[in-house]
This record gives C-alpha cells, structure tokens and sequence, in this order.
C-alpha cells in the first residue's frame, strides 16, 4: 500500500514539473489582476499540459505497438516505469539552433 501511495505521489510531482516547466514565463506567477483572466491563464496551463500529455501517450504507445510488431515484447516491468509525463524532449523556450552546413 505504501509503496503505490508513493507511485501516486511521483505521477503528481511529475504532472506538476511538467505545468511549472509550461509556466516559466514571469518565474510562473500569474499575475493577472482579474479572476477571470487567472482562470484563463491557468485554463490554457491545463490545456497545455494535456496536449502533451496526449501527444506523449500516442507516441509511446506508437513505440510499443511497434516493438510488438517486430516481435519484441516489452516486458511489464519496464513499461511500468514509462510515463507520458515528460517533457524534456520538448523545446519550451521557442530557441532554436540549427547545425551550419
């Protein structure tokens, strides 16, 4: 019991890194002074990290359909560990930098 308490308790610190990682601009206050407008904000924050989330999802699941394919079963073991929460892979700031020729 304890330890899927603490499996809980990882997905929800991670589900919150992926908003604070959303939410860097203004070091992620919302400063809105309406109530309607910090709805909005955090609205769209939400969106966003479902968005990824989803995108995050099919394309694991996209990997594992594929390996299946190809006859190499991954084991339960391992895709217990496998989490659509990331999002290091994910280029936030909008930088981009392109290898000269």
């Amino acid at each position: 019991l304890q330890r899927r308490a603490q499996i809980g308790l990882n997905k929800g610190e991670a589900h919150h890194a992926l908003k604070r990682a959303i939410s860097f601009h203004r070091r992620g206050e919302i400063r809105d002074r309406s109530a309607e407008g910090q709805h909005y904000r955090i609205a769209g924050m939400n969106l966003l990290a479902a968005i990824i989330i989803f995108w995050n999802t099919m394309k694991l699941g996209e990997v594992v359909a594929n390996q299946k394919r190809d006859g190499k079963l991954l084991s339960p073991d391992l895709l217990a560990h496998v989490s659509p929460l990331g999002w290091e892979h994910i280029n936030l700031t909008g930088e981009y930098r392109w290898p000269k020729p």
